[in-house]
């Protein structure tokens, strides 16, 4: 009788770990944002979590946009209200793989694995006729570049027209 309970929550055990694992595609900007980071580490830092602390601070601030929002959830901004980087800094001197460390960040803040990024816009094949003004200003902010006086659809396209061949060796759009 008691082996049969002990097998049951086992069972039990295992089949909670599954269902809280990580799907493939969840947590996108986490996973990667972890793995970036932790490729920029040298192999003295991975050992001290005080030391990866500082650095994903120092990491944090050449980001931009969704891995941006990631490092304001984690406490890596100096704006950021709250933070959680231990529970990203000492998993990462364990060298826990990035999708686990993710899960762990999932069970502080849900908001984390909210966090997904933007669909790619492959200016070479797209109409830009077709995209709506928010895409137009998106590639315009990608490039970090404005657009004074647009006002209407033409504008931004014109303007994203005349800056084509600016970009378009860049591979990041």
């Amino acid at each position: 009788m008691y082996k049969l309970s002990v097998f049951y929550l086992l069972f039990l055990a295992a089949v909670l770990q599954i269902t809280l694992a990580l799907k493939e595609g969840e947590c996108e900007v986490c996973v990667k944002t972890v793995e970036k980071f932790a490729a920029t580490l040298s192999d003295d830092v991975k050992k001290d979590p005080k030391l990866i602390e500082a650095k994903f601070k120092k990491f944090c601030k050449g980001t931009k946009n969704k891995e941006n929002r990631f490092c304001y959830y984690l406490g890596g901004l100096e704006e950021s209200a709250t933070g959680i980087l231990g529970e990203l800094s000492k998993p990462l001197s364990w060298s826990m793989p990035a999708d686990k460390i993710c899960e762990k960040l999932r069970k502080k803040d849900a908001q984390i694995c909210d966090l997904r990024f933007d669909k790619q816009i492959d200016l070479n094949n797209v109409d830009l006729k077709k995209l709506k003004v928010r895409d137009l200003k998106k590639i315009l902010n990608d490039w970090d570049e404005v657009c004074d006086g647009c006002i209407e659809k033409t504008d931004f396209i014109k303007r994203i027209e005349e800056l084509k061949p600016k970009y378009m060796g860049r591979s990041d759009l």
